[in-house]
């Protein structure tokens, strides 16, 4: 089944943030799984320093060289997260996706923030324009619009608005992050007129699979969730064995000889 066919239906789709990861999400049998800029800028250096997650932290190169090495490990579906285009102009919007496409993504999304604030909605909306033409019949384009990310955030009818806009101007899939509530997310199914994205994992929401699924969301990511829980645990075992001297935490490691057969195998379709 091809990325816009399950698009169609309702699926999971989990994010990587290197290619070990991609590898132990596509042998979990999800359909398709996603990049995470956030778990990407978490497992790179500049220099002598860390990244944070943000728009200007990785450079395009930068993070299409990890999404070439993403695409390249798996057989699954890949959908990207393109922050916002990485540029504000359309043209640099497109240039982006035409980089997505080389790179063997199979869908990426195209933000309307560029870290400071929403683009005026008539440039977001000619940046989603943009983006539609240069990524061909076969690439599926995911709008996502920030507003409900804002420290104050904007109305639930705008970000419907700006939802509704980009779904004109040829995005395939929309994407309100920052809703958690049941109830929000059923009105955005209803009136946003195409398929929904909603992330799960982030904060203290307790939203699960089924309860978005019953609720009509066809697409359910993660963003950073796992590459944060894996640092979390990486965390919690060095002062396990930092303060106390013991490695309980080594009960839940995968076992060598399952590791070496898992990475052995070759990249397409030997899973």
């Amino acid at each position: 089944m091809t990325f816009r066919e399950l698009h169609a239906g309702q699926f999971v789709m989990p994010n990587a943030w290197d290619a070990g990861s991609a590898v132990l999400l596509a042998a979990a049998g999800f359909p398709a799984i996603a990049t995470t800029s956030a778990g990407i800028a978490f497992s790179l250096a500049k220099g002598d320093h860390t990244l944070p997650d943000g728009a200007s932290a990785v450079s395009r190169d930068e993070m299409f060289a990890r999404v070439r090495e993403i695409t390249a490990a798996v057989d699954v579906q890949v959908n990207g997260d393109l922050e916002d285009g990485y540029g504000a102009a359309p043209a640099q919007v497109a240039d982006t996706i035409r980089l997505a496409r080389e790179a063997g993504l199979a869908g990426g999304n195209i933000e309307d923030y560029d870290g400071r604030e929403l683009y005026d909605v008539s440039l977001a909306v000619e940046r989603i324009a943009a983006a539609r033409e240069a990524a061909g019949p076969s690439f599926v384009l995911t709008a996502r619009t920030d507003g409900q990310l804002l420290r104050t955030p904007v109305s639930l009818a705008d970000s419907i608005d700006r939802a509704n806009r980009f779904r004109e101007a040829g995005a395939d899939c929309l994407y309100v992050p920052g809703v958690n509530s049941p109830e929000t997310i059923r009105t955005l199914v209803q009136e946003i007129d195409g398929p929904l994205n909603v992330v799960i994992g982030l904060g203290t929401s307790t939203l699960t699979v089924a309860d978005l699924q019953a609720v009509g969301v066809t697409r359910i990511s993660l963003g950073g969730s796992i590459a944060r829980a894996a640092l979390g645990f990486i965390r919690r075992s060095a002062e396990e064995l930092a303060t106390r001297g013991t490695i309980s935490f080594a009960a839940d490691q995968i076992q060598q000889a399952d590791l070496n057969q898992l990475f052995a195998r070759s990249s397409k379709g030997e899973r």
